[in-house]
C-alpha cells in the first residue's frame, strides 16, 4: 500500500492571520472553527480508563479487534442507540483510531487505485477526497450522493461516501434515500461508505438518531457492501482517547482488521476499556447532546442578529450560513475584528459559506452571541 500525492484546500494553518486578529479584539478570541470538544470526559470513562491502567491489555499488546468487552459495547450501543442487530445482518466490526485515519486510510484498504472512482458529496468533510487521492483513485463530486442517477452510471465507482448528518451542512439523509443509495451502490458492485460520526445529534423533530445503513430495512438484511463509521469524539468528549470503530460487511471489516493488525493501528488496551465505557454510558450523552442543542440555538438566533440567514440544522453540531459579503474568507475577516474565528466554507468545498462549532464551552458561546448581537 504506497500512499499517492493529495491536494487540499483544507489547512488550518491559512486562518492563523485571523486567529492573530481575533486575539487583538477586545475580550480576546472566541474560537468556533475547529469542532474540537471542550466539555469534561464523563466520569464512568475516566474510571474505566484508571481501572485498566495495569490490565493485561495493558502491560501486554492490546487486541487489534478490540477486548470482547469492547465488542460487546459495540453491539449493544447498536441494539439499544440505533436499533440495529449487528449479528442478524452479518455484521463484523473493528476499532479505529479515531475516525479520520478510518477515512483517511479507507479506500487504500479496500484496495482501490488508478482508474477506480470514489464518490461524495460535493461539500464535504475533506478527508474523504484526501483518502481517495492517497490510494491513487479518482474522486467524482456530486451535487447530491441520494441522487443515484449522478454516480450509479459513471464507469470502475468503486465506493460511495455517505455523511449523515453531515459535516459541514447538518443534512440527514432519509432511511428510504439511504437504502436507495445502498441498493444502487450494490447493483454496481460498489461499497457504500456511510459516515455517521454523528448520528445520536440528531435535531429534527422526534428524531433521537439519524437512520443507519446497516439498519435491516435500509440493509435489506445484509451488511453486504456496506461499511459504517463512528466515533466517540463528539458524543462522550473523547477526540484526544481516538476511539471509534468500523461496523459492516463481516469480510470487508475482518480483511482490513488483518491489514490494520500489520501496521499497528491499533488502540491502546487502557483506552479500549474507556471506549467501552463510553459507549454504554447513555446518560452522559444524553446530557451533552442537551448541551449542543442549547448552545446550537444559541448560535443560530445571534447569527440572524448579526443579519446571517441561520436555521438549526437538521443534525450534527454546526450552523452552516451563507457569507454576508458571499465570500468566506472577506466574512472571517470582519468576524476576526469582532474576535470571531469561524470555519472558511472553502475547506469544504463551499467557499461562499462559513461553519460555526458548537463545541466551544458555554461560557464561549455566550460571549460569541453576544459579540455577533451588539
Amino acid at each position: 500500500m504506497g500512499f499517492h500525492a493529495y491536494e487540499s484546500p483544507y489547512d488550518w494553518g491559512r486562518i492563523a492571520a485571523y486567529k492573530t486578529t481575533a486575539k487583538a479584539a477586545p475580550g480576546g478570541m472566541v474560537d468556533l472553527s475547529v469542532g474540537s470538544p471542550a466539555d469534561p470526559v464523563p466520569d464512568s470513562v475516566r474510571q474505566a480508563l484508571a481501572d485498566a491502567a495495569d490490565a493485561p491489555n495493558a502491560y501486554g499488546y492490546p487486541a487489534t479487534a478490540g477486548t470482547a468487552d469492547l465488542r460487546r459495547a459495540i453491539d449493544e450501543w447498536f441494539r439499544d442507540q440505533r436499533g440495529v442487530d449487528l449479528k442478524s445482518v452479518n455484521a463484523g466490526v473493528t476499532p479505529t483510531v479515531g475516525s479520520k485515519e478510518a477515512v483517511a486510510l479507507m479506500a487504500s484498504l479496500l484496495h482501490l487505485g488508478p482508474g477506480d472512482v470514489v464518490v461524495q458529496p460535493r461539500v464535504s468533510y475533506p478527508t474523504y477526497e484526501i483518502g481517495t487521492q492517497l490510494a491513487g483513485a479518482s474522486v467524482l463530486k456530486v451535487d447530491d450522493v441520494a441522487d443515484v442517477e449522478s454516480w450509479a452510471n459513471v464507469p470502475n465507482v468503486k465506493a460511495v461516501w455517505v455523511n449523515s448528518p453531515c459535516n459541514p451542512t447538518g443534512a440527514v439523509i432519509s432511511a428510504d434515500w439511504l437504502a436507495d443509495i445502498v441498493a444502487a451502490a450494490r447493483r454496481i458492485g460498489a461499497v457504500v461508505l456511510s459516515d455517521e460520526c454523528y448520528a445520536l445529534m440528531d435535531w429534527r423533530s422526534g428524531a433521537s438518531c439519524a437512520p443507519c445503513a446497516l439498519n435491516a430495512q435500509v440493509c435489506e438484511g445484509s451488511a453486504s457492501n456496506v461499511l459504517v463509521l463512528y466515533s466517540l469524539s463528539k458524543q462522550s468528549n473523547m477526540a484526544g482517547y481516538r476511539t471509534a470503530f468500523i461496523a459492516g460487511d463481516y469480510q470487508l471489516v475482518g480483511e482490513m482488521a488483518e491489514y490494520r493488525k500489520q501496521i499497528g493501528q491499533i488502540i491502546p488496551g487502557p483506552v479500549q476499556a474507556a471506549m467501552a465505557a463510553g459507549l454504554r454510558d447513555a446518560d452522559a450523552v444524553r446530557a451533552q447532546r442537551q448541551r449542543y442543542a442549547a448552545r446550537l440555538r444559541m448560535l443560530v438566533e445571534a447569527l440572524r442578529s448579526h443579519g446571517y440567514d441561520a436555521s438549526m440544522p437538521q443534525g450534527a453540531l454546526y450552523v452552516w450560513v451563507k457569507a454576508l459579503s458571499g465570500d468566506c474568507w472577506a466574512d472571517m475577516a470582519a468576524l476576526a475584528e469582532l474576535g470571531i474565528v469561524a470555519s472558511p466554507g472553502e475547506f469544504y468545498g463551499a467557499p461562499e459559506h462559513l461553519r460555526f462549532s458548537a463545541t466551544a464551552t458555554d461560557e464561549a458561546i455566550a460571549d460569541a452571541c453576544a459579540r455577533l448581537t451588539r
